[in-house]
């Protein structure tokens, strides 16, 4: 049987985290809804879906932000290369779109 402190402490840890993802994608929400104005104006400019140096300087950035806070830059990485593509993604189909 579970010591009931250790259950008390467990569901503190998972209320928490449920609070967190929560706000992962509240704040996920928000940023993909400024990225697709992004793409309205790129398409509506007939700019590049994809910026390589803004990527690089995102990438960058969220390494160091990364390591400060003890986190593995490299997942960092690879989840924003994640949310990079989806955003380019969106940008090349809001532009489709504007071209039908």
């Amino acid at each position: 049987m579970i010591d009931p402190d250790v259950k008390a402490q467990l569901g503190n840890y998972r209320q928490s985290i449920d609070n967190i993802d929560a706000a992962l994608v509240h704040m996920l929400a928000e940023r993909f809804r400024c990225t697709k104005e992004v793409g309205v104006l790129k398409a509506k400019y007939d700019l590049p879906p994809a910026d390589p140096a803004r990527e690089e300087y995102q990438i960058e950035r969220l390494r160091r932000l990364a390591k400060d806070a003890n986190l593995d830059p490299d997942f960092a990485e690879k989840f924003l290369n994640f949310v990079i593509k989806e955003v380019i993604r969106h940008h090349e189909q809001i532009a489709a779109d504007l071209k039908a």
